[in-house]
């Protein structure tokens, strides 16, 4: 043996361990061993200790609480992944959530009788004046949004045409 090796270093991804039977649970994840089986759903892991947090599944514990909620959880990830509701904008009226608050503020308009902007062409009226500015292009026959990929592909087609001809 050199003795710049390490024993207990995994020869696939180089990690390193300080004992021996670390480098041998490690090396079961790239052999993709899982000798630790659940005997309630049949599912395996590669090391004990992700049984054991797996095994909460199962019981009625549920360690994790929710502080804005008090909703109980067997697993932190579980919590953590309900956490991202809460950070949510919410509607007061119909409990619906956003992800920004502009869009909360956008959708609050259709619980409101109250459309301050209105069209002058048509009977349409808005909540807010970037939706009517938005909606008077219809009547405008404005079309600011265009795509840049067709106007490539026409270059494309001119450019190939005259190389090919």
């Amino acid at each position: 043996m050199h003795t710049n090796e390490n024993p207990s270093q995994c020869q696939i991804c180089r990690k390193s361990f300080s004992q021996k039977t670390h480098l041998n649970a490690h090396l079961r994840i790239h052999r993709n061993e899982k000798p630790f089986k659940c005997v309630t759903c049949s599912k395996s892991f590669a090391n004990k200790s992700k049984l054991t947090r797996h095994l909460v599944v199962h019981g009625n514990e549920k360690p994790f609480k929710c502080h804005i909620c008090n909703k109980l959880f067997s697993q932190k990830s579980h919590l953590i992944t309900h956490f991202r509701f809460h950070r949510n904008e919410r509607h007061f009226i119909c409990n619906k959530t956003f992800s920004r608050k502009y869009h909360l503020i956008k959708h609050v308009g259709i619980h409101s009788s109250d459309n301050p902007f209105k069209c002058h062409s048509c009977s349409k009226s808005f909540t807010l004046e970037c939706s009517l500015n938005t909606h008077v292009q219809v009547h405008n026959e404005e079309k600011p949004f265009k795509c840049d990929f067709v106007v490539i592909y026409i270059l494309f087609e001119i450019q190939c045409n005259q190389t090919c001809t």
